[in-house]
């Protein structure tokens, strides 16, 4: 990691309660977190704006992707709920 700067950020306290559950080390997991979702909203703008220029996905496409992504099963947690 590189050069690291400190905030203060207000969570709920509940949250606060759970996320000492889950770890001892709170600065390490939210800066994972917003890595995350950092890189979740670069690749929807990425695929947007491909669809944009190149039209939208086809089932064929979604189905390769998802089987690149999960296996062979091409399925995902979110479409088994």
């Amino acid at each position: 990691m590189g050069a690291t700067t400190r905030i203060t950020v207000t969570l709920p306290t509940e949250q606060v309660a759970e996320l000492k559950k889950l770890t001892d080390n709170v600065s390490g997991f939210v800066a994972e977190a917003v890595a995350r979702q950092i890189r979740n909203r670069l690749l929807g703008d990425d695929l947007r704006r491909y669809q944009e220029e190149h039209g939208a996905f086809t089932e064929e496409e979604l189905a390769q992707a998802r089987a690149e992504i999960f296996g062979s099963g091409g399925s995902s947690q979110a479409e088994a709920a």
